[in-house]
């Protein structure tokens, strides 16, 4: 199989006309107690407390207002040795019929939230989890949490399938928002979030002729519109790309501009200014580097280290890589076909192997949920490299 079908299977299916996308939730917020979830994905901290959720199924993002009620367990987070059999047990089932879709960090508490999903295909249940710096690990009851919901306008085709690197297709019904350690690729409604100076920034796809955007959505939130068009030229394919989405950001100062570092599959790096991101407005980040093909970016973080800015890019293949802020604002556009790995250079760190998800801990800390040796998960604290 080529390079360039491999990291593109995920759009199969894109070119679907707009009269088959499914219906996304009301794009004007509403309010509510007890939230409701058909499948929890990607999470992020906002102010005081709120944790932003997604949905990829009813394709809405719901900002829980926690308060310190809900946040106040013992400060930080303990290592869990197999936290996905002990989940698994704390739920009564099966730690093969657990799906972790994201882990976050809240900045205030250093607690460490999990969402999963409670079995696989239609029948799963929605979970929320927090663990604390006890090692106790918490399902989050909902019941009197209140809430503030909006819809993600134009998302892409309900019926656009998941699909092996072997071609074999699975309904995107039963994985919506997830690659999994199998290698299922499935459409990206929402592929990533963070709060950004009084914005919920939103990256995915959406069932337009140029599908990749970025959405900065105000929070409190009022009205979602429809987003800004991100195109790219990825070195690695020789070509522009506007279906791909980003798969991971982090918001940068780039020579006194502030920016957006984002990661795609196959692994571009990009920026490109905040200040671009219009409604209906189309815009081209400038590719940075290429970290290699046939990999999936996972998350990013910014620290600081002897005095230099780094971010930390962990991959589902080709490990995590330390990359070095500095050289970001004087690097070349890559606009030329790249056979394997350009641009702004990078570290991969060997010690840090099998990172399922990754967040900031602290000054000096990341969190990781990754491999275990015997098998399954654990979360651990390591020290930033």
């Amino acid at each position: 199989m080529s390079t360039i079908r491999f990291c593109l299977l995920l759009v199969i299916g894109l070119g679907l006309a707009v009269a088959g996308a499914r219906p996304a939730a009301n794009s004007e917020a509403t309010t509510g107690v007890a939230p409701e979830f058909q499948y929890i994905g990607k999470l992020a901290f906002g102010p005081e407390g709120v944790l932003f959720a997604a949905d990829a199924q009813e394709v809405s993002i719901t900002a829980l207002h926690l308060g310190d009620e809900m946040t106040g367990g013992t400060p930080g987070t303990r290592d869990v040795p197999a936290i996905d059999r002990q989940i698994a047990g704390l739920l009564g089932i099966d730690a093969g019929n657990l799906l972790i879709t994201d882990m976050v960090v809240d900045p205030r508490t250093r607690n460490t939230w999990l969402s999963v999903m409670r079995g696989l295909g239609a029948g799963a249940v929605p979970v929320l989890l927090r663990v604390d710096g006890a090692g106790e690990i918490e399902v989050v009851s909902l019941d009197e949490v209140r809430y503030t919901r909006i819809g993600v306008p134009n998302p892409p085709p309900a019926e656009t399938p998941l699909v092996l690197a072997g071609g074999r297709e699975i309904p995107i019904a039963n994985y919506p928002d997830q690659v999994d350690p199998a290698g299922l690729i499935g459409v990206q409604t929402i592929t990533h979030m963070a709060y950004i100076d009084g914005n919920l920034f939103v990256s995915g796809l959406s069932n337009e002729e140029f599908a990749s955007k970025m959405r900065v959505i105000p929070y409190p939130f009022r009205v979602a519109d429809a987003g800004t068009s991100v195109e790219i030229y990825h070195g690695s394919h020789g070509q522009l790309e506007t279906f791909s989405p980003v798969f991971t950001f982090v918001p940068y100062e780039i020579d006194g501009e502030p920016s957006i570092v984002a990661s795609y599959l196959c692994t571009p790096l990009v920026k490109f200014p905040i200040a671009a991101l219009e409604p209906g407005s189309k815009i081209q980040g400038t590719t940075i580097a290429e970290f290699g093909n046939r990999n999936r970016p996972i998350d990013m973080i910014v620290y600081e280290k002897d005095g230099q800015d780094y971010i930390l890019l962990s991959n589902n293949q080709r490990g995590v890589m330390k990359v070095p802020t500095e050289p970001f604002a004087a690097a070349d556009a890559i606009a030329d076909p790249i056979p394997d790995t350009a641009g702004v250079p990078f570290e991969t760190i060997e010690s840090l192997d099998g990172v399922r998800q990754l967040d900031r801990l602290d000054a000096s800390r990341a969190m990781l949920l990754v491999d275990a040796a015997g098998g399954g998960l654990n979360l651990e604290a390591v020290a930033l490299p």
